[in-house]
């Protein structure tokens, strides 16, 4: 039996299901592009498959709205793949696990894919339902937005018609989001050496944070695993020496690290100051972070004598230099909207390897000026550390449009449908619209989503009666585009 089969809308929980089945990390996302292009076969619509597996269904106008301006829904298919540290989800080839409790839905230990899975579950749900009210309709679904935007980077827009787009990828109910910073992923390597070196080993870890969407939620103060991970290993030289022998943390560049892990090799006298440190450490963060991330733990745990591998001193001095120092968190708050942020920067994923420290952070501004300015910060740190710099992934900002139709539209559906006024704002994350703003002159668009909460992290869940509401009123505004 479905876990979902009797939630309403009915179409729309069968397709969010459905999705669900197909493995879709970003990354890995072929299964659920020939889903959706089988999907086009059996319901006789046209659609093309590109290379990077970015799909559009192309459906017609329905009667009476053969002249009105074409519509755009767009949502992308890949989703974040966070999981629980006990949890023994294999991503590549395993289902989620959904359970419903009260209103929300949930998955078992992982990230649910609400993001952006319940914009394909929408948008399939119009494309099979003949009886609606709309214009035609140009469904889009893009691959690998989580790292980087790429498959909207990579879409070939001269096909499509659309005059508005209207983008599902937003995590708020009520509201109607109408313009994004823009973003990139800068990426940093600094070459290490190692020595050999015998001590007593401990294993620290730095756990209990609750991480979030490094846009979305970067206004929330939380902490960052590594860069706590780094400014524990600095703070305790003050009480003893150590050769670092591992250091990793954060999973995904766009999703602040709840975790990060160190192997240290100290004397033995040193050993117990470690474990007392990282007891006070955990105490002082917990009162730093009263109120935002007050679950911080940090422990070292010893695991005996052991010769192994550590940084020569130099290397290593490098490293927590480079982290201690790196442009983490707000930098820049936006100077004519009211609690805006403007620009950040999010250590993601840091891996220290036998040849190199590698680091990359995801980049994001509303101002391209300061984007540019920011990454600039970055290569000059890591360059002067005798270290390489790139970056992936660069997508424009989605600008504010002073003289769009779609947005008051959509606002007065909303006050008719709800009794209420939506807000309209501008949002720190990075959305598709900015590419197909830059790609398609002239078009108008507007993003919006059902109420879903800790995206990007295990805890991840979609509001059912939201996502209803949200349903029901996109097809209002279908049938008002006339």
């Amino acid at each position: 039996m479905s876990v979902l089969e009797n939630l309403k809308p009915e179409r729309v929980f069968h397709y969010f299901e459905e999705i669900t089945k197909i493995p879709h990390g970003s990354g890995n996302t072929q299964g659920i592009s020939d889903y959706l292009a089988d999907f086009a076969k059996e319901h006789g619509l046209r659609y093309i498959q590109d290379e990077s597996g970015n799909v559009i269904i192309f459906k017609k106008a329905a009667g009476g709205y053969e002249n009105a301006p074409v519509v755009i829904l767009q949502g992308h298919v890949d989703m974040v793949c966070e999981k629980l540290p006990n949890s023994t989800h294999d991503f590549t080839k395993d289902p989620l696990t959904l359970f419903v409790e009260g209103d929300m839905i949930h998955a078992d230990g992982t990230t649910l894919g609400g993001d952006n899975g319940i914009a394909v579950a929408y948008e399939l749900a119009i494309l099979e339902d003949d009886k609606l009210q709309h214009p035609a309709i140009e469904a889009v679904f893009t691959v690998d937005e989580e790292i980087g935007l790429l498959g909207a980077s990579a879409l070939d827009t001269t096909s499509m018609k659309g005059k508005y787009l209207i983008n599902l990828d937003s995590e708020e109910e009520g509201i109607l989001w109408a313009g994004c910073a823009g973003g990139m992923t800068s990426i940093s390597e600094l070459p290490v050496k190692y020595q050999e070196r015998t001590g007593i080993c401990y294993d620290i870890k730095v756990d209990g944070l609750l991480g979030g969407h490094s846009g979305a939620e970067i206004d929330k103060i939380r902490a960052n695993a590594t860069l706590l991970m780094a400014r524990f290993l600095h703070e305790f030289r003050e009480y003893g020496e150590f050769g670092l022998i591992s250091l990793n943390g954060g999973q995904k560049d766009n999703a602040i690290p709840r975790q990060a892990q160190a192997s240290v090799l100290v004397e033995a006298e040193d050993g117990e100051r470690l474990v007392s440190y990282a007891e006070e450490f955990t105490q002082m963060l917990r009162k730093e972070y009263t109120g935002t991330d007050e679950g911080i733990t940090v422990t070292a745990v010893c695991k005996g004598e052991k010769s192994a591998q550590v940084l020569h001193p130099v290397s290593q001095e490098k490293v927590i230099f480079f982290l201690v120092n790196y442009p983490n968190g707000i930098q820049k708050m936006c100077g004519f909207i009211e609690g805006l942020v403007e620009t950040s920067c999010n250590v993601g994923v840091t891996r220290l390897t036998e040849e190199c420290l590698t680091c990359s952070a995801s980049v994001r501004s509303s101002a391209g000026s300061a984007k540019k300015a920011l990454g600039q910060k970055i290569q000059y740190l890591t360059e002067f550390l005798g270290g390489e710099y790139h970056v992936e992934g660069d997508y424009p900002s989605w600008e504010y449009r002073q003289d769009s139709v779609l947005r008051p539209l959509m606002v007065q559906v909303y006050k008719e449908m709800f009794k209420e006024e939506p807000a309209v704002q501008v949002i720190h994350a990075g959305l598709e619209c900015g590419l197909f703003y830059e790609k398609i002159p002239g078009l108008d668009c507007i993003s919006i989503g059902p109420d879903m909460k800790d995206i990007h992290t295990s805890e991840e869940t979609l509001s059912i009666s939201s996502t209803a509401r949200v349903y029901e009123y996109l097809l209002e505004v279908l049938k008002r585009l006339k």
